[in-house]
């Protein structure tokens, strides 16, 4: 099969640290199931990248076995796509090792991710947390993919495994494909609902400032209704409105309205209308999820069974690329 022949490899994961926001979910995840026809995809729970902060075991666990359920409740079909768990896949942290032996000190230092993280727990800035990256670096490249579904605050880690790329294969020919990074044009940053200047996070203080996919549709419209907006009445995308333009790309993403559209239909209206319309647009979209989410939390045997199968393909996929990492940097083979 020809290069313009093959179907496209699209791969990316999130972390198991809590229930994915309406931000993870618009950002991200709600698009990964639309692309399972048009590319072979994959998609992982990486809960090695969740040790960078201390777990409570039980806990993350739990959070893992959820996140791998509600990828498949956001519509991710595991006959479809390769959907696993990172740790079940030892590769992952074995050319994770290998590549952060390629990637200089002053790159990761240069890393705004860690730079806010270690704003954020002063108290545990530990290696993982310096060296991420790598690893970040090592699940995209094991599979060989030519795109990365990423939020915009994650281009800077495709960027350096771009660097990774290069620099590997300048030594060792083409040992990796060159991943792109596929950002959504309209949703790809979805704001905190309490200051509108911050990305939602599941980790926000505020309970007021996120919403979960998994939250009741009272909470949803509560959390809309308490949204916070500006001095001025119009509804209207532009500079200096940022809680309005936040609720409007909400808005115009799951409804498919543009903000011309938006600002014509409420044009004369007041905020207080809007933030509700908004919250429940929200809840129609996420009912289906949380229903789904609830029917395949009863079916442990089959969740289990999915992420089994799914370690045994991933696995398979993985050691092709490691084995040849391994000899081309001179490793003996077992």
């Amino acid at each position: 099969m020809s290069e313009t022949e093959r179907k496209k490899v699209l791969l990316s994961g999130i972390q198991p640290t809590g229930v994915f926001t309406l931000g993870n979910y618009i950002g991200a995840v709600r698009n990964w199931g639309k692309m399972q026809e048009e590319y072979n995809c994959a998609y992982f729970i990486a809960d090695l990248h969740s040790l960078t902060v201390r777990q409570e075991p039980a806990e993350l666990r739990k959070r893992t076995r959820d996140a791998y359920a509600l990828l498949l409740a956001c519509g991710i079909d595991p006959e479809k796509s390769l959907v696993f768990i990172q740790s079940h896949v030892p590769a992952h942290a074995e050319l994770g090792w290998i590549l952060s032996c390629y990637t200089q000190f002053g790159e990761l230092s240069r890393m705004t991710q860690f730079k806010d993280k270690s704003q954020q727990h002063k108290d545990n800035i530990n290696a993982g947390l310096f060296d991420y990256p790598a690893l970040m670096a090592a699940d995209i490249l094991l599979y060989q993919p030519d795109f990365v579904p990423v939020g915009a605050d994650q281009k800077q880690h495709v960027e350096l495994t771009r660097n990774l790329v290069t620099r590997f294969n300048s030594l060792y020919g083409e040992v990796f494909r060159m991943p792109e990074p596929y950002i959504p044009k309209n949703g790809a940053k979805i704001m905190s609902l309490q200051n509108p200047t911050k990305k939602m996070s599941k980790s926000d203080e505020n309970p007021n400032a996120t919403v979960s996919i998994l939250d009741k549709p009272d909470v949803i419209m509560a959390r809309f209704k308490r949204a916070v907006t500006d001095s001025e009445t119009e509804i209207v995308f532009r500079e200096g409105k940022d809680g309005i333009n936040n609720l409007m790309t909400i808005f115009s993403v799951l409804t498919g309205e543009s903000f011309e559209q938006i600002e014509k239909t409420y044009s004369g209206k007041g905020y207080g209308d809007f933030k509700k319309d908004v919250g429940g647009v929200v809840v129609d979209a996420l009912a289906p999820i949380r229903e789904e989410f609830e029917r395949l939390s009863n079916d442990k045997a089959y969740i289990e069974e999915c992420y089994r199968k799914g370690a045994e393909t991933a696995s398979k996929v993985a050691y092709r690329t490691l084995s040849k990492v391994k000899k081309k940097v001179g490793l003996v083979q077992p």
